[in-house]
């Protein structure tokens, strides 16, 4: 039976669900006390990724409501939102400072394959949770090795099988393929080859790399075109899936192109690119559009654009990041919830990898979170869905995925 968050105040929803004894003692980890709740996040408000910042801001949108509405059983949330610029090694000082000075309970929602791949071992050596990271990486679904982390979205071979299996009903396939040149990228890249499996090596005949702090991608589009290409694999942050989806159309080039879910936000990639060079675009997601006509009646996405106008108006209400960090945040909500008051960083993981056909307003139908003690990924299902010019149009009814 699933558990069913309503499109109904989240608070109000989470106490139907769960029954907290007001009689057990309180049991506090660092970070809690009577009245409060403070975590940490590391965020690219500065750098090559800014627009993940709008995860950031969006997640201190949510817990303002959460602290107006009274808190989490009395205690606020206090968000310590600190900005690494996108760089592991600021990520590794910034993660330092808010566990050696600022005594968080725990790290929620860090944006960065790269940055959060700098912290990993640090965060499961001090056995500071490390939850709901804003990545996609291979690494993170690992608890035998690193029990105190946790990511939110679906992970690169989730999403990458999907690819694969489209791209293997094609005849005459010729990929090409960018990629950022660190682990996000190559990362998505090693998936992508896993799932292909012995046709990897004859279908892509082009892989070619840029840097986090290029200035173009001119030359690698180029090359892309030229090697015949005519399926496009765009594994890229959204700054630079603008700039490919820009240059691959006014070049005349015109692949398949499958991008990625962080780079297939209509307001973060898409309008900088241009919605009509973006039409055709085919990406996997598991979240619902803000900006397709198909969901502005639903009722979960009523709820969203009230809270946006309410709490974030100056964020983007096309941006699917912040409906990425809406739908962590009531995961977060979720799971501090569930732990009444044994607020011990223990309890946390207990409650976080104990989750079961919990429902979330913003998650696709038929998507659903699900945790155990051995598995670490929430979310397991992701719909492919193609770009019309307005909105993500799903492909399919169904979820695909285990």
């Amino acid at each position: 039976m699933a558990v069913r968050i309503s499109p109904l105040p989240v608070a109000a929803a989470l106490l139907a669900v769960v029954a907290v004894s007001l009689h057990s003692p309180s049991v506090y980890g660092v970070g809690v006390a009577d009245m409060e709740i403070r975590i940490g996040q590391t965020m690219p408000y500065s750098g090559p990724n800014t627009a993940s910042g709008s995860v950031g801001k969006a997640h201190a949108a949510y817990f303002d409501m959460i602290n107006q509405r009274g808190g989490i059983h009395g205690r606020r949330i206090k968000l310590i939102s600190r900005d690494d610029g996108y760089n592991p090694a600021r990520t590794v000082e910034e993660t330092r400072r808010l566990i050696e000075q600022d005594n968080v309970l725990l790290m929620f929602g860090s944006v960065g394959t790269a940055s959060q791949t700098a912290v990993h071992k640090y965060l499961n050596a001090h056995r500071v949770p490390q939850l709901f990271i804003t990545s996609i990486g291979l690494d993170w679904g690992d608890p035998k090795n690193f029990p105190w982390t946790m990511a939110f979205p679906p992970n690169q071979r989730i999403e990458t099988a999907q690819f694969a299996s489209l791209v293997k009903q094609l005849p005459a396939a010729k990929i090409g393929v960018l990629y950022q040149n660190d682990d996000y990228g190559k990362g998505y890249l090693r998936a992508f080859k896993e799932a292909l499996g012995d046709k990897a090596g004859s279908l892509i005949v082009l892989a070619a790399s840029y840097e986090g702090t290029d200035a173009t991608i001119d030359s690698q589009l180029i090359a892309l075109q030229a090697s015949g290409a005519n399926v496009f694999l765009d594994f890229s942050t959204p700054k630079f899936g603008a700039f490919a989806i820009r240059k691959s159309y006014d070049l005349g080039w015109h692949p398949l192109h499958l991008i990625t879910g962080p780079s297939a936000s209509v307001g973060a990639t898409l309008y900088n690119a241009g919605l009509e060079k973006s039409v055709g675009l085919v990406s996997a997601g598991y979240l619902k559009d803000p900006a397709a006509p198909q969901w502005q009646s639903d009722p979960g996405m009523k709820q969203w654009l009230a809270w946006m106008r309410t709490y974030y108006p100056q964020g983007d209400v096309t941006d699917s990041l912040n409906v990425v960090a809406y739908t962590s945040a009531q995961l977060l909500e979720y799971v501090l919830t569930q732990c009444g008051d044994d607020l011990s960083r223990e309890n946390i993981m207990r409650k976080a990898t104990d989750i079961r056909n919990l429902e979330l307003p913003m998650l696709l139908p038929g998507i659903t979170i699900n945790t155990s003690p051995s598995d670490y990924y929430p979310i397991h299902q992701t719909q492919l869905r193609k770009f019309d010019g307005r909105g993500w149009v799903e492909l399919s009814d169904h979820a695909h995925g285990r």
